[in-house]
């Protein structure tokens, strides 16, 4: 099997993470992130969808790391984020975080909010 390495043309990719923290555009975040191509950003979570909301026409779709497994999100983060005209994909954070890699590789318009692995709620 032939391996090449991607090609995300300058835009922040998702590099890692561990408990608790995040490595993305060669930075590391302790807690929530927010990642898009052209910035790495600290989020302040679910109780926060401002930051997300302020991406509208920028990006087509957030998706949203909901930390170790999957679960629904806030109704309100839901609501403000579809009423700015973004998409919101809901999965959880390694998923969220390796299909952001791939899109924003394929040049796509869109962002990831992670709620970070392994770290006590």
């Amino acid at each position: 099997m032939r391996l090449s390495e991607t090609d995300f043309g300058g835009a922040a990719a998702i590099e890692g993470y561990g408990p608790g923290f995040w490595r993305a555009g060669g930075q590391v975040v302790h807690g929530p992130v927010l990642v898009r191509a052209e910035a790495v950003e600290d989020w302040a979570g679910l109780d926060d969808p401002a930051p997300l909301v302020a991406l509208a026409g920028q990006i087509d779709v957030i998706l949203l790391g909901m930390g170790d497994e999957i679960a629904h999100p806030p109704a309100a983060l839901r609501a403000a984020v579809e009423a700015a005209g973004i998409g919101l994909e809901v999965m959880a954070s390694p998923t969220a975080a390796r299909s952001y890699n791939v899109l924003v590789s394929e040049g796509r318009r869109v962002a990831c909010a992670l709620i970070p692995v392994g770290a006590a709620g």
